[in-house]
């Protein structure tokens, strides 16, 4: 599979929008390859994938920060992060197939910081040490760049810590490259020999529109699948790419007919360059509500949340005047289930944009109505 990471050699952008798409991808990287690029309709300037891939001169526009959800603060040792308490979180790769223009973790495709793991043993050793982790997520960059040897050393050093029972593996690879998936016999039967009846390994992708659910996506999804691995999408909710009621519901449903079950739907993150992909909360609740609403009940499970420093808060119910959330997962185990109130702000885009809380409910202290006592 051939990549390009020169706009210049993409042949479709001329004079002063090559200028702006250089000027752009001189601060934040570009990278796609010749699969996800031929899926772009280039006669249409709001075509979904190019809004996905290709640069744009919005993303320059001063917001956000590199480290959005303070992933750093969570950091044990380089590549390791430990932030709830069952669930460890290995960076193994620094490349990802393609890059989203979206994307909440630039800082790792940018400059020389090292961001991923360095020493495997001592991440293990770690991991071996925390009898609570029960969960190991692989990400990055992408774990399915790393060639499927690689892959399996990790995977099966995790294998041998007897507490660890699911191991996560978040990759875009069957968006950006399937045939990655489908051309690579060894892989499959990796995954096929380190998933069993207790301990199951999840392959957490990242569809974000109909469009990338071609024919070859589908049938690596299929492969996947058969090896006995599980698969659940997780997706942002980008402006321009999927902020619509039918192409949203579109794409839930047809998630849900390939198995691959709707996970997480988060709300994009503040990260650099992000202003211009961001929509408000509210109105994402509303969307997402209205694409739930045609779909059955398989293709509408996934949750509607943002990981925000703090946890995973959940987007529960709105009114005209009221927000409701819910802390899915805290990094404080004290904060898991805390129902929050907030007055209405319909232009906040992230928790921290809220500034009236009306009530807060701990988990023992259940919420019984509107409004605070």
């Amino acid at each position: 599979m051939e990549y390009v990471t020169d706009v210049k050699k993409l042949g479709k952008l001329r004079g002063g929008e090559l200028s702006e798409v250089e000027k752009t991808a001189a601060k934040y990287p570009f990278y796609a390859n010749e699969y996800y690029l031929s899926l772009i309709n280039w006669r249409d300037p709001n075509d979904p994938i190019r809004q996905i891939v290709i640069p744009h001169p919005r993303e320059l526009e001063e917001w956000g920060r590199l480290d959005p959800s303070d992933e750093e603060k969570y950091t044990i040792m380089s590549g390791l992060e430990h932030k709830y308490n069952t669930t460890a979180l290995l960076l193994v790769s620094k490349k990802c197939a393609g890059i989203c223009r979206y994307c909440f973790r630039k800082r790792v495709f940018l400059g020389s910081q090292q961001h991923c793991i360095e020493d495997l043993p001592a991440a293990m050793d770690y991991i071996s040490a925390h009898k609570e982790i029960t969960n190991v997520l692989l990400t990055g960059g992408d774990p399915l760049t790393l060639p499927t040897e690689r892959l399996e050393k990790i995977i099966s050093a995790i294998r041998r810590i007897e507490h660890v029972h699911i191991i996560r593996i978040g990759t875009r690879m069957p968006v950006y490259n399937p045939y990655r998936i489908t051309e690579d016999t060894g892989l499959l039967k990796m995954l096929e020999k380190y998933t069993t009846a207790r301990k199951k390994i999840y392959v957490m992708t990242h569809f974000i529109h109909p469009k990338e659910l071609t024919d070859i996506a589908v049938t690596a999804c299929h492969l996947i699948q058969k090896t006995g691995v599980r698969m659940t999408n997780q997706l942002p909710l980008i402006k321009g790419i999927n902020d619509d009621c039918q192409v949203l519901s579109e794409l839930l449903a047809k998630l849900s007919f390939c198995g691959v079950i709707p996970y997480y739907i988060f709300q994009c993150r503040p990260a650099s360059g992000n202003k211009a992909y961001t929509v408000p909360i509210e109105t994402g609740y509303d969307i997402i509500e209205c694409a739930k609403s045609k779909v059955s009940g398989l293709a509408k499970r996934a949750r509607f949340v943002m990981s925000h420093s703090s946890g995973k808060i959940e987007i529960i119910g709105k009114t005209d005047t009221q927000v409701f959330m819910k802390y899915h997962r805290a990094a404080n185990d004290a904060d898991s289930g805390k129902f929050i109130i907030f007055k209405s702000n319909p232009q906040a885009c992230w928790f921290d944009d809220y500034s009236e809380v009306l009530a807060d409910y701990p988990l023992d202290k259940p919420y019984r109505g509107y409004g605070p006592e």
